[in-house]
């Protein structure tokens, strides 16, 4: 069941993919990650969910990845009369802190943390930004703006605030029980929906401990102001284009999709590109060409994922869908430019022993012609290190750990198994033989790269490079 790719895929979970056959049928397309989305669905329903991916995974004896993505706050309007009514360009209208049924002079807004923190002269987009408002007068329960683009609006829209930021918590009283259920269970990652600042990370890894890996997801402008931090606190981060795109100008995203692949590869933080990838086949079999180069280009950007979410969650084709995206992934990568560009964009490596190791690794099997390099890991480190330099083999991560296992399903180029500890470089060569070939990567008398720490079984201690010669009495 190895993979013949690097990047890999997540796809998200919904009415369209729940059925034990219909997962089981998204694996064997190409899923590596499913994504829990808690903003729908009961505990229930994501119980059940949860349920079938560990059986699935027993059946196809390979570890598998599960994502839990918590709602966050939302921000909405409250009710209107007659349930919607337009706005104007140019026409000035209230928001009022209590009400319902509100009209254009009073049109409920029940936050109160945004009437504390929004300043005249900041926006507040409504519907996805469908309709853009400027704030021009403030009171203690009512705020007055003019519309800049007009448009219908309707009860319990939602509310995007680019340049305002919110003393709010990133993690709601839903977000928190949802959280506890979902760390229950035994989810692999936990993503933070609305990252403001890096204290939210610190919050929510207080709660989380190393129970699960911890996914930032970058929506919010003045995440971007504090980027380098958060990528920092994090496990992974998730560049959510969705919300990003409605806070900045659309014309941004493309360059700070960029920007963050580069940090998080820096970082040595596993990265995700998701939203609307191949948004018109939930209902349409076949991709537009302009979503086929959109995936293409977050693959030569060298994100570790991509993610699928209608798409999968509640299109017509979930299975097509995830059976594209891993051919566009994998034509990308066979591509003869895609090299030269993943190599251009390789970052500086940190001047320590570990990262040089992991380096030198690439280099080594790039040079004898190894056909993988085996990286013991005890935390993933080691693997993640080696998946930064982006080398042109297969990285076979072996960790003692099912845990660890599981969350690598999201690490770029790491096909990960699950095997014993070992105590002694006899151990390790002996091991690193069997899973080489019992994975199908390399045949007796190739050599390959193996990668460790001493004292074996300590995260982080990444200082042991040796080439391995498969012997052929080796099973």
């Amino acid at each position: 069941m190895r993979r013949q790719r690097h990047a890999k895929i997540v796809a998200t979970v919904g009415p369209a993919s729940a059925s034990p056959d219909k997962l089981r049928e998204l694996y064997l397309a190409g899923v590596d990650t499913f994504r829990l989305n808690f903003s729908h669905g009961t505990h229930q329903d994501h119980a059940a969910v949860h349920a079938a991916i560990r059986a699935l995974e027993k059946e196809v004896g390979r570890p598998i990845g599960i994502l839990q993505d918590l709602q966050g706050p939302k921000i909405r309007i409250g009710t209107l009369k007659d349930g919607s009514f337009a706005l104007s360009e140019g026409e000035t209208i209230r928001f009022v802190l209590e009400g319902r049924d509100g009209d254009r002079t009073s049109i409920p807004l029940p936050h109160p943390e945004i009437f504390e923190a929004i300043l005249p002269g900041q926006d507040l987009l409504i519907d996805d930004g469908r309709v853009r408002v400027k704030i021009s007068g403030l009171g203690q329960d009512y705020i007055e703006a003019r519309v800049v683009t007009g448009g219908r609006i309707s009860n319990r829209k939602g509310v995007n605030l680019p340049g305002t930021v919110l003393d709010l918590s990133p993690l709601t009283a839903k977000d928190r029980a949802d959280l506890a259920f979902g760390l229950e269970l035994g989810v692999d990652w936990a993503a933070l929906s609305f990252v403001q600042r890096p204290s939210d990370l610190i919050e929510a890894r207080a709660l989380i401990g190393e129970r699960a890996g911890l996914v930032a997801k970058i929506e919010k402008p003045s995440a971007l102001e504090h980027i380098e931090d958060i990528v920092r606190l994090s496990d992974a981060v998730m560049v959510a284009r969705g919300d990003l795109g409605v806070e900045i100008p659309p014309e941004e995203v493309p360059g700070r999709q960029k920007e963050l692949v580069r940090l998080c590869r820096l970082a040595v933080k596993p990265v995700i590109v998701a939203t609307q990838m191949l948004d018109s086949m939930v209902g349409a079999p076949t991709p537009t060409r302009a979503e086929a180069s959109d995936v293409a280009t977050a693959i030569y950007d060298g994100a570790d994922a991509v993610m699928l979410s209608a798409e999968s969650a509640s299109g017509q084709y979930p299975v097509e869908a995830v059976a594209m995206m891993d051919r566009i992934i994998s034509k990308t990568e066979q591509d003869k430019a895609y090299r030269a560009i993943v190599t251009a964009l390789r970052s500086e490596i940190e001047e320590s022993a570990p990262h040089a190791v992991a380096s030198a690794a690439g280099n080594l099997a790039q040079a004898i012609h190894a056909p993988c390099i085996v990286a013991y890991t005890s935390s993933g480190t080691t693997a993640s290190r080696i998946a930064r330099t982006r080398p042109d083999v297969a990285i076979l991560a072996v960790t003692p750990d099912e845990n660890v296992a599981r969350r690598l399903c999201l690490l770029w180029g790491a096909h990960s198994v699950r095997s014993e500890d070992i105590h002694t470089y006899e151990e390790m060569v002996e091991q690193a033989e069997v899973h080489a070939r019992t994975a199908g990567l390399a045949q007796p008398l190739e050599f390959v790269v193996v990668v460790a720490g001493v004292p074996f079984g300590m995260a982080g201690t990444t200082n042991n490079l040796r080439v391995v010669q498969l012997r052929p009495d080796r099973v």
